[in-house]
């Protein structure tokens, strides 16, 4: 005997063996027949199979077998006659019918009849023309022939049931165009199993074994009483197969944003929300962005038609935002050079941005700040492999006496370290800070350095109409970007796809990192 035939044996669980001595005794039994044999409930019997054909000591074969039968309403059309034929034995008399003759058709609902006239037309039975039905020399000529499928409904009442096997093409284009009326065919489907030795469970039958009792697990009183000494142990396989959980776990991206929200809040900062709708004044321009800026035509933001408008602040604050923007006002800034539209600035849009929640707690002036904030944006953006008119956007403010841009820098380091990856800053441009700066993160795998946010100083003509005479530094992350960058994804529509394949494979261990 070989070592690997005796581990097979032993790890057999006693449902298996009884299996396999049936199967010698007689091969073509039935899992019915097995069943009852040995009494085991035929659950258990497919079970036991299914864990001997995993591994290769019997094959299951299946056979799939279909019968038809007749519903009630089926029963009723096989005894009066279908809908058609009522209609044609009333032409092959009248030779046409109007509409309104049709309707009036003892024995036929309005729905039969609707249904009889395609059913006439498509069996060339009768044509209708202006209103009118009239019959054919094919419907003259059907008298007495029947139609396949009223044959197979008069097959069917006469043996209530027939299986595919019994079919004969004729007989299968009956079936084809009664089960199109749908409500007509009821079809049983069983599935028959055999079961069939292979060359293993051959030889482990010809080897032999004993079938008894082993015990899996020990209970108490076994413990207790020493009784486990004399009880025979099932061998267990531990490089057997198991089963695939799917357990439920958070969103790859709603991990990224929880992962975020906790580095900021062990950073010392505070979270702030905001509210999707916001004013045009709040979204750009408390920014100092001018109103003629291209990121406000219609491209690029949503404005909303309900509510049309929005409550602007107090007119103190409305008004030095207005002069920063002509002017400069108190700035020490020349400003755009135009006239500020108190109207245009009440717009109501979706917010493109988070930073109109940075400018609004600024306004507050409750100094010093450490506030982020993480939420949905939205853009008209074209629907491509790396732009959604919807994404998420983390922002962050500080500000405080004393603040630098040296503290910006550091602020950003660490934040970015803590996420897994190494950063580094380039000079950039952006309307409401200065210096500004954008943020790039090393990727070895590609060995190249991803832009992956902004951030900069804010300028005097975002902070001196706000009251606010301290330096703040601000920054902002898309979240989607960095969500492609964990999870290796070439295109962003995937994190909104639902795709249950990629979202179980995906990893989301806590602390796992992937940079």
């Amino acid at each position: 005997m070989s070592e690997n035939i005796n581990k097979i044996i032993n790890e057999l669980h006693i449902y298996e063996k009884k299996l396999l001595k049936e199967l010698e005794i007689n091969e073509n039994a039935t899992p019915d027949e097995i069943a009852e044999n040995t009494g085991l409930n035929i659950k258990s019997v497919m079970s036991a199979a299914g864990s001997l054909a995993s591994k290769g000591i019997i094959i299951v074969n299946k056979e799939t077998k279909e019968k038809f039968s007749l519903t009630e309403n089926g029963k009723k059309y096989a005894e009066i006659g279908l809908p058609e034929r009522r209609i044609l034995k009333v032409l092959q008399d009248k030779k046409q019918l109007a509409m309104k003759d049709l309707a009036s058709l003892e024995g036929l609902d309005k729905k039969e009849v609707n249904i009889s006239i395609g059913w006439l037309v498509r069996k060339s039975w009768a044509k209708m023309d202006k209103g009118v039905l009239s019959i054919t020399d094919v419907g003259e000529s059907s008298k007495e022939k029947l139609g396949d499928d009223e044959s197979l409904l008069r097959t069917l009442i006469e043996k209530a049931q027939v299986s595919k096997e019994q079919l004969d093409e004729d007989m299968a284009k009956g079936l084809s165009a009664l089960k199109e009326r749908k409500n007509l065919i009821a079809e049983q489907k069983t599935t028959l199993h055999s079961f069939e030795l292979t060359d293993l469970g051959r030889e482990i039958l010809d080897i032999g074994f004993t079938i008894e009792e082993e015990a899996t697990q020990l209970t108490h009183q076994q413990l207790k009483e020493g009784s486990w000494k004399d009880l025979k142990y099932r061998p267990y396989d531990i490089n057997a197969e198991y089963p695939i959980f799917f357990p439920g776990k958070e969103h790859p991206l709603r991990r990224i944003i929880q992962e975020i929200r906790e580095i900021f809040l062990n950073m010392g900062f505070t979270e702030d929300k905001g509210d999707y709708l916001e004013s045009a004044f709040w979204n750009f321009d408390s920014l100092f962005q001018p109103q003629d800026h291209a990121a406000r035509e219609m491209q690029d933001t949503f404005y909303v038609k309900n509510p049309l408008t929005c409550d602007l602040p107090d007119d103190e604050l409305v008004q030095k935002v207005a002069r920063t923007h002509e002017d400069g006002g108190n700035t020490g800034s020349e400003g755009w050079n135009y006239d500020w539209n108190e109207d245009i600035a009440r717009q109501s849009v979706l917010r493109t941005h988070t930073t109109g929640i940075s400018t609004q707690r600024l306004a507050k002036g409750e100094l010093p700040i450490k506030m982020f904030s993480v939420g949905r944006v939205f853009r008209r953006e074209t629907f491509d492999y790396k732009h959604l008119p919807e994404f998420h956007q983390v922002e962050g403010l500080v500000a405080a006496p004393g603040i630098n841009y040296q503290n910006l820098l550091g602020t950003l380091k660490e934040f970015y370290k803590k996420l897994g990856f190494e950063v580094r800053f380039r000079p950039a441009y952006f309307p409401y800070t200065y210096l500004s700066t954008e943020c790039e993160i090393y990727l070895e795998e590609k060995e190249s350095w991803i832009e992956l946010g902004g951030c900069g100083m804010f300028r005097p003509e975002v902070l001196e109409p706000l009251g606010i005479d301290t330096p703040a530094l601000a920054f902002g992350l898309g979240i989607e970007r960095l969500a492609m960058i964990r999870y290796d994804l070439s295109d962003i529509r995937m994190l909104y796809k639902s795709d249950i394949s990629w979202l179980r494979e995906v990893p989301l261990e806590e602390g796992v990192r992937f940079d």
